[in-house]
């Protein structure tokens, strides 16, 4: 399968290009249809995070790569076009931070670490421009906004040293984020760069086990609100 992408992608690029009249390659004033995938790596903003009564200032991103695929409408007006696409996305990535950060100055570090891997289903509905269009090559600019849908129960949350014991996580099933991005084509081939901001807060709740005045386990709520924001490179082929 890897010794056949190549002779896929040199099949479609060889493809004959002819005027704008008789094209065979996308033009102006119809609509195409592609498909497209490619990986990214999260970046997790932290707006609130604290535990019992410390305040968790400083977080460090450790920085994983996911994947993605999508289909996509493409409907050209010009120069102009609209882009509604349907993804499955996969992101990854892993904070840590000193949970004895707050405490005196030389307090020894003892280092905690929340692992996630957050699966999504996204429409992405982008406008973009073609500042150069020189048949058959394009590069342009898009931005819009991206819907999410989070795949709980394929999604995973991992919470490691922490000094409380069953840490668990919920996170927000629909989200929003902000798309920015600039692409080139050559012919039917796609090359797209864009970045996903977060918008709102992607976890809904954060508990753990501790032990009240009678003696039973009971759940405690952890403040932690986090945006996650995307940096991603694609491929596509456009019909």
């Amino acid at each position: 399968m890897k010794r056949m992408f190549p002779l896929l992608l040199l099949l479609l690029l060889s493809c004959p290009v002819r005027s704008q009249e008789g094209s065979i390659a996308p033009s102006n004033g119809r609509i195409n249809f592609g498909i497209k995938g490619g990986f990214n790596s999260s970046i997790y903003f932290i707006d609130r995070f604290r535990i019992e009564d410390a305040r968790i200032n400083s977080v460090q991103n450790n920085y994983k790569v996911g994947y993605s695929g999508s289909v996509f409408m493409r409907a050209n007006f010009k120069r102009h076009f609209l882009q509604p696409e349907l993804s499955y996305c996969v992101s990854k990535s892993e904070i840590t931070f000193d949970r004895n950060a707050s405490e005196s100055t030389g307090a020894t570090p003892v280092y905690a670490g929340i692992d996630a891997t957050i699966r999504t289903i996204d429409l992405p509905v982008v406008y973009g421009y073609n500042f150069i269009q020189a048949f058959p090559y394009e590069m342009y600019f898009f931005a819009g906004p991206r819907f999410k849908y989070v795949w709980e129960q394929k999604s995973r949350m991992k919470f490691s040293n922490f000094a409380q014991s069953e840490v668990t996580e919920r996170l927000y099933p629909f989200n929003v984020s902000a798309v920015f991005g600039v692409g080139v084509r050559i012919s039917r081939i796609l090359f797209d760069f864009q970045y996903d901001i977060g918008i709102f807060n992607i976890s809904k709740n954060v508990t753990y086990k501790a032990i009240n005045d009678a003696g039973n386990a009971e759940a405690v709520p952890m403040t932690f609100h986090r945006r996650n924001s995307l940096l991603s490179f694609s491929l596509g082929v456009i019909f």
